[in-house]
């Protein structure tokens, strides 16, 4: 299985979906840089959420700066408890966490990258937050962080948009944005990264409504991978046994990578903790008016918090595949048309008598719908391939036919089945393709 991870870092590097941070310079662990096709497949994602929870009359959306006053960190617990332990080897310098060792290499104090025994330090609880300064002069008074989560960015505006948009309970605040986390160890390529995008939600309820609005977001969250390309087969929910300090019930949804299980989204019952917390360290009122009961109420909070990273990794897993075809082997990404970098691409069959011409002007009408791709490099079958190992779902070929009757062959990506279609129908029949688009067998 880890022969799958190495050869879609290779194709994702080679495609141009995720190249390495800095690479010129020997690159930066845990930070990757989103290419042409993978920041469009990272759009896309991040579109089909966004459509899901705020194209609804009770949620509304918020765009918070990533630095903030450092006081919302020690209200959230993140400057006290935001820890990871950490473990040095006093022999090769190699750090990690305690957590990554065996029970054997722990009681020995052996390190797992040297191999001697006694030179571990004891466990030791490390910040995972980066630090910077705001201002001329780098004091303590001009502290702030890279945030580690969006939510918090939620919470102090919850009264802004509630007043603002004049949201009554419930509704929520939807938020996509960057996070950062000085992670002790980065691993499985987009898994655990020191910068990534969170998609966050937090729904404010009334307390006592709390559980059906936990179990209503738990059903619509696991209902939505289907929309990206995700199969419920290869995804579980898992119930925390441990819970954080401000949740009051949590599942995980995880998805079965080549590595094993891993989160991509987090859902939880966070009680009253986060907006009490900053109502005690801002000394500012954060609660609701309820016009009925003419009482002042401090919400409860469902949060959704799902990794566009992890997902996109997901759906880049998902959807690798490799198939005997002809005797050759064709890798294809059968990525959803949803989120598919580009929807077709545009193939004359030859460069002359006009094909490439006409090509060229089903190209430009396209483009202004859906992304699309013209090609006339290479034998046909050559350009097929690679827009297979892209996840192209449709190629649109113009051949000689073309010119006497006006139609184009449609080839779809998962079953390379062709098809004649008039160009004047051509987009509406790529659409129609998209929206009744369903998962092929393994």
């Amino acid at each position: 299985m880890a022969n799958v991870m190495d050869k879609l870092v290779s194709l994702c590097k080679r495609r141009g979906f995720i190249f390495q941070s800095s690479e010129v310079y020997g690159g930066l662990n845990g930070c990757w840089d989103y290419g042409p096709l993978g920041v469009e497949l990272l759009r896309n994602i991040k579109d089909t959420w966004w459509k899901a929870m705020t194209y609804r009359e009770d949620v509304e959306g918020l765009d918070a700066s990533i630095l903030m006053h450092p006081r919302v960190w020690e209200a959230s617990g993140h400057v006290d408890n935001f820890t990871d332990p950490l473990i040095d080897c006093k022999n090769c310098k190699a750090r990690f966490r305690d957590d990554t060792l065996t029970e054997a290499q722990r009681s020995a104090g052996q390190c797992p990258v040297c191999g001697n025994k006694g030179v571990l330090t004891e466990p030791r609880a490390f910040n995972l937050m980066f630090k910077t300064f705001v201002g001329p002069v780098e004091e303590d008074n001009s502290r702030v962080y890279l945030r580690p989560e969006t939510a918090q960015g939620i919470y102090v505006n919850f009264l802004n948009v509630q007043a603002a948009m004049r949201q009554k309970l419930p509704f929520g605040i939807a938020q996509i944005g960057k996070a950062f986390r000085n992670e002790i160890n980065t691993k499985n390529f987009l898994f655990r990264t020191r910068e990534f995008e969170q998609m966050e939600m937090q729904f404010f309820v009334k307390p006592g409504t709390e559980n059906h609005w936990f179990d209503y977001w738990r059903q619509e969250r696991w209902q939505w991978f289907s929309q990206i390309g995700l199969p419920e087969k290869r995804l579980r929910l898992r119930e925390h046994e441990k819970l954080a300090h401000y949740a009051r019930a949590a599942f995980d949804v995880e998805y079965e990578f080549p590595f094993g299980w891993g989160e991509i989204e987090g859902l939880h019952n966070r009680g009253d903790f986060d907006l009490g917390q900053h109502e005690k360290f801002s000394g500012k009122a954060l609660r609701y008016f309820d016009e009925e009961s003419r009482e002042k109420i401090l919400p409860f909070v469902i949060e959704t918090s799902i990794g566009a990273s992890r997902t996109t990794m997901a759906c880049l897993v998902e959807a690798y595949r490799e198939e005997e075809v002809e005797g050759e082997t064709r890798v294809v990404m059968r990525f959803h048309p949803r989120i598919a970098p580009l929807k077709a691409a545009i193939l004359p069959l030859v460069r002359r008598d006009g094909m490439d011409e006409l090509a060229r002007q089903i190209t430009t009408q396209l483009r202004s719908h859906f992304p699309v791709f013209y090609d006339e490099g290479g034998a046909i079958g050559r350009r097929y391939r690679r827009m297979d190992e892209i996840g192209t779902p449709y190629c649109v070929t113009v051949d000689s036919q073309t010119l006497q009757d006006q139609t184009v062959t449609v080839r779809e990506r998962d079953s390379m089945a062709q098809d004649r279609v008039p160009i004047a129908q051509l987009r509406e029949e790529i659409t129609r393709r998209m929206e009744t688009w369903t998962m092929p067998p393994d």
